[in-house]
């Protein structure tokens, strides 16, 4: 889903907002709300893993021709030329799209004779390269936000596993990835206590119905409301 949510009515922006579909209800949540935003979806998470953008004299570019109209249409409300010039806080879900990384095929040859991906592979070096590599571009426009003194807030994506993708592999994933973007100085904004069963999924009241990944407005306005508590 790469559907533009934004609103640039008076007063000013108080953030901007970049992702990929679980954007979306972040998007919904704070126009429903009144809060002043730019931005929304740009892409899928996949898209969001490996390279996917270019530095140039600083200024970043995404690669993907869709994604680089609508940042720069972002970019031309808050009247900046490029993320350096960003007076406000950047909320952004890129790289957080473990459901994607956690595919099960993906992690076949590692399995135990139960089927299982063992516990001790998961807290290895070896697993953290892995998923080190395997989100590498997220991992380098962090370092770019990073470079530029940006304030940058992650929100958690909904926890949700869907049929294709490893439960264990998709926290596991979920965790390397929030400490890699912490030493980033990225802000991860964790509603977990808040929204999950005891098994750690998201409970129904959170989910959008008819789809396996994306959590509903109801759980978009309690990040608004955890980004407000983060003071934006």
């Amino acid at each position: 889903m790469t559907t533009r949510c934004s609103t640039t009515t008076t007063p000013a922006p108080r953030f901007l907002l970049l992702g990929d579909s679980h954007a979306g209800c972040v998007g919904r949540a704070a126009r429903d709300a009144a809060l002043p935003f730019v931005g929304g979806p740009v892409g899928s998470g996949r898209d969001f893993l490996g390279p996917f953008f270019d530095v140039d004299d600083r200024a970043l570019t995404f690669r993907d021709a869709h994604a680089q109209r609508l940042f720069r249409e972002f970019l031309d409300t808050l009247e900046v030329t490029g993320l350096g010039g960003l007076e406000v806080p950047l909320v952004c879900t890129f790289g957080l799209s473990a459901h994607t990384l956690a595919t099960r095929q993906n992690w076949d040859i590692h399995r135990d004779r139960r089927g299982t991906v063992p516990g001790a592979f998961l807290r290895s070096a070896l697993f953290t390269d892995l998923v080190r590599a395997n989100v590498r571009g997220a991992l380098a426009f962090y370092e770019h936000t990073a470079a530029h003194g940006l304030r940058v807030l992650a929100p958690l994506p909904p926890q949700r596993v869907p049929g294709m993708s490893d439960p264990d592999v998709f926290f596991a994933v979920q965790d390397v990835v929030g400490t890699e973007l912490a030493r980033r100085g990225v802000e991860i904004v964790d509603l977990r206590d808040r929204v999950t069963d005891a098994r750690g999924h998201q409970r129904d009241v959170f989910c959008q119905q008819d789809d396996t990944i994306h959590g509903n407005d109801a759980f978009g306005r309690l990040v608004v409301a955890e980004l407000l508590d983060h003071g934006l």
